[in-house]
C-alpha cells in the first residue's frame, strides 16, 4: 500500500465530489418531483451520471492505493497451453477444459432429452419449448440457406460446434484459458472442417468428380487448388486462435494499465470479450466452414 500525497488528494477530492453530486441529485429529485419536464429529467440524468463517475473514481483511487498502483503493461502468453499431470500422463490444460465442456454439454443434453423433452407438447408449445424450437429452426434454416445439399446432416454438427465454442469462451469468466485460444484446439477444429469438405465433396461427385472439379478451368489449376484446400484448416485455425487470444491479451492489458481503476471497467469489457466477441467468432468460423463445404459439393 502506497500512501502518497497524490493518493490522499485523489481520494479526498473524489470523495468530496461524490458527496456533493449525491446531495445535488437528491435535492433535484425532491425539488422537481412534480415537474417531470424533459429539461428537468435531463438534469437529473446528468447528476446521476456524475454520481456514478465520481463514485467509481473514489473507489478506484482507494483500491489503486491498496494494490500499489498500476503494474504497467506486461503480457505473457504461450502459443500452446500449459500442461498438467493426470495419472502420470502429461496433458494440456485446455484439453482438460475441452473434455469438461464436452461432458457438461452432453450431460445437459441427456437431462434435456430424458426429463424436459417428454413434457413438450406439439399442440400447445410454450416457454422453454418455444426457445428450443426457435434455436433449432434458426440453425436448420441457416444451414439450408448456405448449403445446397446435406444441410440436414451438417446443421446438427454446426449447432453442437457453436455450443462448444460458447462454452469454451465461458472458461475465461472463471479465470481459465479458453480452449479456443490454444492453437492445437483450433487446428483440430480446422482439420474436422477439412475432412468434411473432402468427405461431402467425394460423396456428392465421387473421387473422380472431386479431382475433376479441382482441375477447373484447366489442369494447371490443380496444384493451386490442392494448396488452397490444405490452407483452409490452417487459415480457420489461425483466424480463430488469433482473435480469441487477442481478446485475452486485451483483458490482461486493461488489468495492468488501469490498476485499481479496473473496478467496473473489467466486468463491462469482459462482457464483450467473453460473450459478444466469441459469438462473432463462432458465426465467422461456422459460415466459412459451410461455405467451403458448399464449394466442394457444388
Amino acid at each position: 500500500m502506497k500512501l502518497t500525497p497524490l493518493n490522499i488528494a485523489l481520494i479526498a477530492g473524489t470523495a468530496v465530489l461524490s458527496a456533493v453530486f449525491v446531495i445535488l441529485f437528491f435535492a433535484a429529485r425532491s425539488k422537481y418531483a412534480e415537474d417531470p419536464t424533459p429539461k428537468r429529467k435531463k438534469l437529473k440524468k446528468r447528476l446521476f451520471l456524475a454520481v456514478i463517475l465520481f463514485s467509481w473514481a473514489f473507489v478506484g483511487s482507494v483500491f489503486n492505493m491498496l494494490i500499489g498502483g498500476s503494474k504497467g503493461i506486461t503480457v505473457e502468453f504461450d502459443l500452446f497451453s500449459e500442461r498438467m499431470s493426470i495419472f502420470g500422463f502429461s496433458v494440456a490444460k485446455t484439453s482438460v477444459y475441452m473434455w469438461a465442456i464436452t461432458a457438461i454439454i452432453a450431460l445437459l443434453c441427456l437431462i434435456f432429452r430424458l426429463l424436459v423433452f417428454p413434457r413438450f407438447s406439439a399442440d400447445n408449445p410454450k416457454g422453454l419449448q418455444n426457445v428450443i424450437e426457435t434455436c433449432v429452426e434458426f440453425a436448420d434454416k441457416f444451414a439450408r440457406d448456405t448449403l445446397c445439399d446435406y444441410s440436414g446432416e451438417i446443421a446438427p454438427y454446426m449447432f453442437s460446434l457453436a455450443l462448444f465454442m460458447l462454452g469454451a469462451a465461458g472458461c475465461e469468466l472463471f479465470g481459465l484459458r479458453a480452449p479456443t485460444s490454444d492453437i492445437a484446439v483450433t487446428l483440430a477444429m480446422g482439420l474436422i472442417t477439412f475432412f468434411m469438405i473432402n468427405f461431402y465433396g467425394i460423396r456428392k461427385k465421387g473421387i473422380g468428380g472431386r479431382l475433376a472439379s479441382m482441375c477447373k478451368p484447366n489442369p494447371v489449376m490443380f496444384p493451386m487448388k490442392v494448396i488452397s484446400d490444405v490452407a483452409v484448416p490452417v487459415s480457420l485455425a489461425c483466424r480463430l486462435f488469433g482473435n480469441m487470444l487477442g481478446g485475452m491479451i486485451v483483458m490482461d492489458l486493461l488489468k495492468g494499465v488501469l490498476g485499481g481503476y479496473r473496478i467496473g471497467v473489467i466486468p463491462v469489457a469482459g462482457l464483450y470479450f467473453n460473450l459478444f466477441h466469441p459469438i462473432i467468432q463462432i458465426y465467422i468460423f461456422i459460415i466459412l466452414s459451410m461455405t467451403f463445404i458448399n464449394e466442394a459439393i457444388e
